[in-house]
């Protein structure tokens, strides 16, 4: 049986049909029906738990519970004015962004060598201290300046001045950094519009707007440490932040990968105060190079 027919003779059985959403009853009953549901269906597992495979009705009880959930979630689908089916394909393809085979994109594949990103990277995070002795944070590039000295533009350090492991690690994992791409003066000027819309001013301001997120974020989560995942809300913002550059090819799920990454190796460079960063965009990692 399809979602869409079970839909249409689930409706059948509602004893209150009703779909205007001023019908408190109407509307209610079915939300309160899928909580109650999701309590009688923890109630049976319970049961199972304790008692063991002397429980010898729980699958049925089981199955029994989970298709009164189903009835419950598709009634309030109805209620709602939403198709079930497409309900259901909706969450797949999130799921699919966020968990299934990650994007691999090379945006500036058809432009010539010297716009290209390198696929392989390597630079050196390293602390100095000002005639206060206030730590800054230096990154040298085959030996040069990888931009400005920074600071954490904090009343209390918090180490962001070591954020630019973030736009290395979204060049790593999404082929994706307009402010890693202009660093390394590699814009791709051959055509106007891309360099304008994709590697431009605003693109580096969205950049550096996601870093400040994520960033924020992670302070009031340990920095992500032991965490493999972030929220579904934090990736649905920066998903639309980027709705209208290239790098909304990418998923979620890779989004995901570059923060947590990028934390992993953030965490660690806080730590020594500096280090070697290797960045390999055909593997798609950035790591400390140990030693």
């Amino acid at each position: 049986m399809n979602l869409r027919t079970y839909q249409e003779r689930a409706a059948k059985t509602d004893r209150n049909p009703s779909t205007d959403s001023g019908d408190q009853k109407a509307m209610m009953i079915p939300l309160l029906g899928l909580a109650g549901e999701a309590g009688e269906l923890l109630s049976e597992y319970k049961k199972y738990l304790r008692d063991g495979e002397s429980h010898q009705l729980f699958r049925e009880r089981f199955a029994e519970e989970l298709g009164d959930m189903l009835w419950y979630l598709t009634n309030v689908a109805t209620k709602f004015g939403l198709d079930l089916a497409a309900v259901a394909e909706q969450n797949l393809a999130k799921c699919e962004q966020r968990f299934g085979r990650s994007t691999s994109v090379v945006f500036d594949a058809d432009f010539p060598e010297k716009e290209r990103l390198p696929r392989q990277l390597q630079l050196d995070f390293n602390t100095i201290h000002d005639e206060n002795n206030r730590p800054r944070l230096m990154v040298y590039y085959k030996g040069k300046p990888f931009g400005n000295a920074l600071t954490d533009n904090a009343y209390e350090g918090d180490g962001y001045r070591f954020h630019d492991v973030f736009h290395l690690a979204f060049a790593a994992v999404l082929g994706w950094s307009p402010i890693t791409r202009s660093l390394l003066e590699r814009k791709r000027r051959s055509k106007q519009e891309v360099d304008e819309v994709e590697d431009g001013g605003r693109a580096k301001a969205i950049e550096e707007g996601i870093s400040a997120l994520i960033f924020a974020y992670a302070k009031d989560y340990g920095w992500l440490k032991g965490k493999a995942s972030v929220s579904s809300e934090l990736l649905r913002i920066i998903k639309s932040m980027t709705a209208h550059l290239e790098v909304s090819r990418c998923s979620t799920g890779d989004w995901e990968n570059a923060i947590i990454q990028g934390f992993a190796v953030w965490r660690e460079i806080k730590k020594r105060g500096g280090g070697t960063l290797m960045i390999d965009l055909d593997q798609r990692t950035l790591t400390i190079k140990e030693g």
